[in-house]
């Protein structure tokens, strides 16, 4: 089992940046791919990013693309999502969340996720 808490969320400007951290508590964090998702008022919610066990794979929806980097640090038990210019419509709570994976793959149906947190806010104000 493993416990998710994200951290780094905020008010910001469209233009502007922000990194998210994710927590994990327990040894197993380096068996997990991980996730970002992200649930806009109204909206259902989305992928955002995704990293391979080991950090060998990520991938990203179309609309971050370039903007939003993913990355992993083992030794940490930590998970980042780098934020660059953020757009009105990047506001959303982002929930953190982890799948047994592979190192070869990464999981981006949310149904696949095992582990989730409890979300941080992120506001982009225009």
């Amino acid at each position: 089992q493993v416990q998710l808490v994200e951290s780094g969320g905020g008010l910001v400007q469209t233009g502007g940046s922000l990194r998210l951290s994710c927590a994990a508590s327990g040894r197993t964090f380096i068996t997990f791919t991980m996730g970002w998702f992200r649930q806009a008022p109204e909206k259902e919610r989305a992928f955002v990013a995704a990293i391979s066990r080991g950090g060998y794979v990520t991938d990203y929806a179309d609309s971050v693309k370039g903007r939003f980097t993913i990355s992993r640090d083992e030794a940490e038990n930590t998970v980042y999502l780098q934020m660059n210019s953020l757009k009105p419509e990047d506001t959303a709570v982002y929930y953190c969340a982890a799948a047994y994976g592979s190192d070869t793959s990464v999981v981006v149906r949310g149904q696949q996720y095992a582990y989730w947190g409890q979300g941080t806010q992120v506001t982009v104000s225009s």
